[in-house]
């Protein structure tokens, strides 16, 4: 049975005519000097469901967001996301420097059909921040009452939301809407809960979950679900993730890299993989050798031979191709989080090379978040992968089993 309902969808939505209120996420990385778009990942995401109701004659109106008060730096216009969109779709896209004002409500007012107005960061409303959101608890009936959906609501025929990356977001833009307007799923929320849904729901055996990064709190809240319900056949573990379960299997690291993961309050993981291990030892499998870097040249050594004097940096080759075997003859691998540090010169390989893997695999291949799809550029050409997630922490709750708000708020 489908672990999420099917989502109404924009693609059997007569539009023609049309005030469409749309929500994408577009939030992209920014040149920390200039404060201009680095990575048109997200937009170019976005272009298939603007185009489909452009296309069709909509008086669309985009609403998103960028950066945020727990990155103030980042919280800029949004004035260059319309030139971008503008230069992708081949079609004007119109912007105004307000988003629920009066000169807002102008300009929406004003479009003809088949037009576009970008509206500025919604995020320069308090309504919107992440603050917000964590000191104020409001209903969705109460959302639907903030001053973005009272003033943008009444304009509108439709409301359509494509921003998966921020389903786990309770703000008025995400789940306030719902409530007053005809509501549908974008093009790309829909491929996205379809996607990640057939990897929970029906995964072709044996599924392999490739765990990794530094983000350890995320694995962990995967681990638990897909290990319980029987989603993974194996758990392959590997980056500072790996460590914590050879901790709680007994072994020393050695002080740079037990320093290293004190100072950053991981240690606390140590509890839950021990947990782990007792409960389904036989499903994950730890890393058998690891690498570090000392005077520029890479050195392995076995688990067993630990404690390392230098930092923990890669898994080793042992490890890496026992990992490679099972990709090889997975029917479904999921990734989240490279296997080391990747960045680095010597501590590159196991990421490398599982990246490789992955693409060449001949099973259902899926990857997800931030710093998981940032390592696969950097290896790979993502399209041999078939399925990657734009999102980070929504992917993270929806795979662990966590409600997020935006699919609850189709639900009504």
């Amino acid at each position: 049975m489908p672990r999420v309902p099917k989502l109404p969808s924009v693609a059997d939505t007569e539009v023609g005519g049309k005030r469409v209120l749309l929500r994408v996420d577009i939030n992209s990385p920014l040149d920390p000097a200039t404060k201009r778009i680095v990575d048109d990942a997200r937009i170019d995401r976005s272009l298939p469901t603007i185009r489909h109701l452009a296309d069709r004659w909509a008086r669309l109106v985009i609403i998103a967001h960028q950066g945020d008060a727990l990155d103030y730096h980042n919280l800029v216009s949004t004035e260059q996301h319309a030139g971008k969109l503008s230069e992708k779709l081949g079609r004007p896209v119109q912007w105004v420097d307000d988003v629920a004002g009066p000169e807002a409500l102008r300009r929406i007012e004003a479009l003809a059909d088949g037009e576009i107005l970008l509206l500025q960061n919604i995020r320069i409303h308090g309504e919107e921040l992440t603050t917000f959101e964590r000191d104020v608890t409001l209903t969705p009936e109460q959302m639907a009452d903030t001053y973005l959906v009272r003033h943008l609501a009444p304009l509108f025929d439709l409301y359509v939301n494509d921003a998966f990356a921020a389903a786990h977001r309770r703000a008025p833009s995400m789940v306030g809407f719902q409530r007053l307007l005809p509501s549908a799923a974008g093009l790309l929320l829909t491929a996205e809960v379809d996607g990640l849904s057939r990897i929970l729901d029906e995964p072709a055996r044996p599924a392999v979950f490739l765990l990794g990064g530094l983000k350890v709190s995320d694995g962990f809240s995967m681990m638990g679900r897909v290990l319980d319900e029987g989603l993974a056949d194996r758990v392959l573990t590997s980056g500072v993730l790996g460590e914590l379960f050879l901790v709680a299997d007994g072994a020393e690291l050695g002080e740079p890299t037990e320093r290293f993961i004190a100072e950053r309050d991981l240690t606390r993981f140590v509890d839950d993989a021990k947990v782990l291990l007792g409960e389904h030892r036989d499903r994950i499998a730890l890393p058998a050798d690891v690498a570090v870097v000392e005077g520029g040249e890479r050195r392995e050594l076995p688990v067993a031979a630990l404690p390392a004097r230098s930092m923990i940096v890669d898994i080793g080759e042992a490890t890496i191709s026992a990992f490679e075997a099972l990709i090889a003859t997975a029917g479904t691998v999921f990734v989240n989080g490279p296997a080391g540090a990747y960045e680095q010169a010597g501590a590159d390989v196991g990421t490398r090379r599982l990246w490789a893997a992955v693409a060449a695999a001949p099973g259902m291949t899926a990857i997800g978040g931030g710093d998981t799809v940032a390592s696969a550029h950097r290896f790979i050409d993502v399209d041999d992968v078939d399925f990657v997630s734009t999102a980070g922490g929504a992917l993270i709750r929806f795979v662990s089993g966590q409600p997020l708000p935006l699919l609850e708020a189709f639900r009504g």
